[in-house]
């Protein structure tokens, strides 16, 4: 690819060079439609940094941002964009469109452009080019655990913008677990108070017998996550809540034992890694608390989406419990194994009462109502079973999309999940099936960060990128061929480094350079 022209990262749908080339200045002005502002403040918020340039509005504007609803074969994201010597076109039928054409005004720009400190000097100049681009998924996400170890807010602002660059639109939110509860509930302040710390945390994988003795803590303030779902619905993102249920819920228990099968048991929130077997208790009690910690988890996310977890639910507890067994047989269920579908749903009924779409982890979605968005992560079968079964489904193979596993089986590799490699090539290859002829419908793709191994800002990038990158190319565009991918991730990667992102290898065959213990730490 020569040097002049750009690699966008992800590739657009249809792009053609043109000669020549349009350069931004001091007095390039921006012209907008009715509606199409938000656009242009977003344009600017985004370029100031780097370039220092105003770009006022102007009904004079060489930059022209335009709403048109002749465009509506281009779909809720779809935009065209014109580079011209004189002049810059965006159009698209819907705001959201005009916030992805953004994106790629970005990346046509030298990679100076997305730095957040001044680069004087840099003619800011894009090449000549038609696009017209749209989305070969709705869902393009990204989910960070956020439980595990505690993010602040600051590194979700940012990694909302480095998904939208990317033109990737869920951020996910995994806010409890058993190691943790992130997420303020006025009616049950003990859930943060209590659950919001632990005592200190497992040092290497499920099963270790070491511990670091460190007290690990924190959770968000309703204010900020307000804020957080503002900022990211102006980059054009949707933030997904998801709140564990009913395993993965110890951090709850150790706050509420009342909420358990063994209501005077004292837990703490639990410092291991892995799958706990303590267990919600399925009475009326605990699906009304339930109930109130999702009214007012839907208050602060407006996301169409809520997830409630739901899998690796360990049933020995119920099996166990008179009053589990009793359930089960007051509801004509076969044994207290299938607790587990009949509590989800009980709690998707409630999301679905309030307008929203109950969301969980499955295998094949067996068990769960159809009105539930199933995430698949064991086998891709399982995400063909789903669709048979008429759910919507979000693709989510763990040997393809969870970026916790290593991504080189190179000696200096940061210490990831225990398994095989989960490399950039497989990420890019993340096989999708035909929803055609199902009742189902797939919605997309999404790659999962799981924290047990990412403390910090720089952890969670050297795992997530470039791999991230290679998921974005696959949700986005669909088909781009490997060979194709890799030339542009290289040239990517001057962007990413502008960013000041601590990315993984760009070339997954090169060695990693030698790092000391302490910087693997």
């Amino acid at each position: 690819m020569p040097a002049h022209r750009p690699a966008p990262v992800p590739l657009p749908a249809h792009l053609s060079w043109r000669p020549g080339h349009f350069t931004l200045t001091r007095d390039t002005a921006v012209r907008t439609s009715p509606g199409a502002g938000p656009a242009a403040d977003l344009l600017r918020t985004l370029l100031a940094p780097a370039t220092a340039l105003p770009l006022p509005p102007s009904p004079d504007g060489t930059v022209v941002l335009a709403l048109d609803p002749q465009l509506r074969g281009l779909g809720e994201e779809g935009y065209g964009l014109t580079v011209g010597p004189d002049a810059l076109l965006l159009r698209a039928a819907h705001l959201t469109g005009l916030l992805r054409g953004v994106q790629t005004i970005r990346q046509l720009l030298p990679p100076e452009a997305l730095s957040r400190t001044p680069r004087r000097g840099t003619p800011w100049r894009l090449p000549c080019a038609e696009i017209t681009d749209v989305p070969r998924h709705a869902w393009r996400g990204f989910m960070l655990d956020v439980a595990r170890h505690f993010q602040p807010v600051s590194l979700l602002r940012r990694y909302v913008d480095l998904l939208a660059l990317h033109q990737l639109n869920v951020l996910h939110l995994h806010l409890t677990d058993d190691q943790g509860w992130r997420m303020p509930v006025a009616a049950y302040p003990r859930l943060t108070e209590v659950g919001g710390r632990r005592a200190e945390s497992m040092v290497g994988p499920a099963g270790s017998t070491g511990f670091d003795g460190v007290p690990h803590q924190g959770f968000y303030t309703r204010a900020e996550l307000t804020d957080l779902v503002a900022y990211a619905a102006a980059r054009g993102v949707t933030v997904v809540p998801e709140l564990e249920m009913p395993g993965h819920a110890r951090a709850a228990l150790a706050a509420h034992p009342e909420l358990g099968n063994d209501p005077g048991r004292r837990l703490d929130v639990w410092t291991r890694w892995g799958v706990c077997d303590t267990v919600l208790a399925v009475d009326d009690r605990v699906l009304d608390f339930w109930r109130t910690v999702l009214d007012e988890v839907m208050e602060v996310f407006p996301s169409p989406h809520v997830h409630i977890g739901g899998d690796e639910c360990p049933t020995t507890e119920w099996a166990a419990s008179p009053a589990a067994r009793a359930r089960a047989a007051a509801e004509g269920l076969p044994d207290t194994d299938a607790l587990r579908g009949w509590f989800l749903g009980r709690i998707g009924a409630h999301l679905v009462g309030r307008g929203r779409i109950p969301t969980a982890w499955a295998e094949t979605g067996e068990g769960l109502p159809p009105e539930f968005t199933v995430m698949t992560w064991r086998d891709p079968e399982h995400t063909r079973m789903a669709l048979k079964r008429g759910h919507r489904v979000i693709s989510c193979h763990h040997r393809a999309a969870y970026l916790d596993y290593a991504q080189s089986a190179d000696p200096a590799e940061p210490q990831g999940q225990p398994g095989a490699v989960v490399d950039l090539r497989a990420v890019h290859g993340h096989e999708l099936p035909d929803d055609t002829e199902t009742s189902g419908t797939l919605l997309g793709v999404q790659a999962e960060l799981w924290t047990e191994f990412a403390a910090t800002a720089d952890q969670v990038d050297r795992l997530v990128f470039p791999r991230l990158c290679a998921l974005a190319d696959r949700a986005w565009h669909g088909t781009t061929p490997w060979s194709g991918f890799h030339d542009r991730l290289r040239a990517h990667g001057a962007r990413l480094a502008a960013l000041g992102v601590r990315h993984g290898p760009l070339d997954p065959y090169a060695p990693l350079p030698h790092r000391s213990r302490k910087e693997q730490s």
